[in-house]
C-alpha cells in the first residue's frame, strides 16, 4: 500500500490516478497511522512552504513522515514535497524543513530572458553517483533515457549540502537538481505524474521498489 499524504496543498488525485496505472494499491490520507503502516509514502505539493510545513505540523503528520522514513520505506516528495525535505527555504519567514536532507531551497534569480517562475518541459540529465551502491543508478531512472524531457512548475529548487544525493540536474539560468536521492528517499522537483510517458516510468519504479 502507497500512502499519498493529503495536507491540503498537493495535486494528490493526479498522482494517486498515475501510481493506480500500475496496479498500485494506494491510499490518500491525513492519518498517521496510514503513513506508518504503508509500505510507501509519496509527499505531493503545491503552495508555499511556510504553508505547508504549518499544515503538516498541524495535522500531526510531521513526526509520522519522519517515522516512515527511519523505517527504511520508500518515500517520494514531489515538487513542493521534495522541498519540505530539506532544512530551510529562502521562501519561508519562519517555518524549518523535515530536515531529511541536508541543505536549503532558494530562488531563482531575476535574469534577462529567464522567466520566475520556470514553467514548462525541460531536460532531467542523469548524475554519476561515486558511491559504490549507486554504481547502477538512482533505481526511479531505471530505463529513463538522459536528457529526458519532463515538466515543472516552480520558482524555489533544493541546494542540497552534500552534492552526493543528486541524482538528476537541469539546466535554467545554471544548474539545478531536479532529483535526489539518499538511501529509500526520493525528491522530484518536477511533476512525473504531469510528465507524460517520462514521468509515468519514474512512478512506476516507484511502485516496483522493494
Amino acid at each position: 500500500m502507497i500512502a499519498i499524504i493529503d495536507y491540503g496543498m498537493g495535486n494528490i488525485h493526479s498522482v494517486n490516478k498515475a501510481l493506480q496505472l500500475f496496479s498500485a494499491k494506494t491510499v490518500i490520507t491525513n492519518k498517521p497511522e496510514d503513513i506508518l503502516n504503508c509500505e510507501k509514502a509519496v509527499l505531493p505539493g503545491v503552495g508555499a512552504f511556510d504553508d505547508a510545513m504549518q499544515e503538516l505540523e498541524k495535522q500531526g503528520l510531521v513526526e509520522p513522515i519522519k517515522k516512515h522514513v527511519a523505517a527504511g520505506k520508500p518515500f517520494l516528495g514531489i515538487c513542493l514535497g521534495m522541498q519540505l525535505l530539506f532544512e530551510k527555504s529562502q521562501e519561508a519567514k519562519e517555518a524549518r524543513g523535515l530536515g531529511i536532507f541536508k541543505g536549503g531551497v532558494v530562488k531563482f534569480k531575476a535574469a534577462k530572458g529567464l522567466k520566475v517562475p520556470h514553467m514548462g518541459w525541460n531536460q532531467l540529465k542523469k548524475c554519476q553517483m561515486s558511491d559504490v551502491k549507486c554504481q547502477n543508478g538512482c533505481p526511479l531512472l531505471k530505463n529513463i533515457p538522459d536528457n529526458a524531457f519532463v515538466y515543472f512548475c516552480h520558482s524555489y529548487y533544493p541546494d542540497p549540502k552534500d552534492k552526493q544525493v543528486i541524482a538528476g540536474v537541469t539546466e535554467y539560468g545554471g544548474s539545478f537538481a531536479s532529483l535526489v536521492w539518499q538511501e529509500n528517499v526520493f525528491g522530484a522537483q518536477f511533476h512525473p505524474e504531469k510528465s507524460q510517458s517520462i514521468g509515468l516510468k519514474i512512478l512506476e519504479n516507484f511502485v516496483k521498489l522493494c
